[in-house]
């Protein structure tokens, strides 16, 4: 079925079955196939533009802040010092924009496989690509997996901004890539990974969250709202080497004029803390994969 058509782009993909988003197109501003997944950039008509990836909307730049900062600031201010940060996935360049503004981080590795998209994002989106040029960065066009597999105890946090478990992203929700991303770590270090929504796809975040219990002794689901993804949200799944860590409480907590300064418009302590509280039918969903003996993986929650 033809996503884009009258004027409109629509979403539809089996991972959320029976609903579709979709966004009024002013103009199609680019399109091609990489070696990995198919690419387009977007002219929306009250959405700016908007990047997607294999007919899946990654980002636009009404919202695309909301993702970025909480996909980094979770992690990192739940670590006590995050010094070096490993992004994996990342190709439109916002991760590394927000992971940048942390004051405690020294150095950025981003690992992207798609050169493409990288390009694509810098002409188009440079809002977001701004992110590659931090002199804290530096970028590996490379394989996350292979890349993760010739480091070893490096890492401080660990991000994964990958697109759905589609294409190139799905090994980046199996429990190997878990394995691989402990790994990686220092002792005490974190790892946040793009975990779904619980309205769509819960079996997926179930699993993801699986995984990630099974590897760390800290675990737990967030989520914010993001309007552009489906159902409107989009969750995070965060595992610590440290059995103490409390996803819910940061230990470094921003004033409102360093969050001013830093140019964050969504997260701030009161919604980092409110990101772990899941409604109830979430709360059963992310529990049933919970072993009772597991010291602090409260899923959304594990204080």
């Amino acid at each position: 079925m033809d996503s884009l058509k009258k004027g409109w782009f629509s979403e539809l993909n089996e991972l959320w079955p029976g609903m579709s988003l979709s966004l009024q197109v002013e103009e199609v501003l680019h399109k091609e196939k990489s070696s990995y997944q198919d690419i387009m950039v977007l002219q929306t008509k009250s959405h700016g533009k908007a990047l997607i990836l294999d007919g899946i909307i990654q980002c636009t730049e009404s919202d695309e802040f909301a993702y970025q900062e909480m996909i980094s600031f979770l992690p990192l201010c739940c670590h006590p010092s995050p010094k070096r940060v490993l992004i994996v996935g990342g190709g439109d360049g916002g991760v590394a924009r927000e992971v940048a503004k942390h004051p405690d981080v020294e150095r950025i590795d981003q690992v992207e496989i798609d050169a493409q998209v990288i390009e694509v994002s810098k002409k188009f989106l440079p809002s977001m690509a701004v992110g590659f040029s931090h002199p804290k960065l530096s970028l590996h066009v490379e394989d996350g997996f292979k890349f993760m597999q010739q480091h070893e105890h490096e890492f401080d946090v660990v991000i994964t901004d990958s697109s759905d478990p589609v294409g190139p992203a799905v090994s980046l929700f199996q429990e190997s890539y878990f394995s691989l991303m402990r790994r990686a770590l220092r002792p005490g270090g974190i790892v946040c990974s793009q975990g779904g929504t619980v309205w769509a796809n819960s079996e997926h975040v179930a699993q993801t969250l699986s995984h990630c219990q099974a590897t760390f002794p800290a675990a737990a689901y967030a989520y914010a709202a993001v309007p552009t993804y489906p159902t409107g949200q989009i969750g995070f799944v965060l595992g610590s080497l440290d059995e103490n860590t409390k996803f819910r409480d940061p230990v470094r907590k921003f004033s409102d004029d360093e969050l001013e300064s830093m140019h964050l418009r969504y997260y701030n302590s009161d919604i980092h803390q409110a990101a772990f509280t899941m409604p109830r039918f979430a709360q059963k969903i992310l529990s049933s994969t919970s072993n009772p003996s597991d010291r602090n993986n409260n899923p959304g929650d594990s204080s």
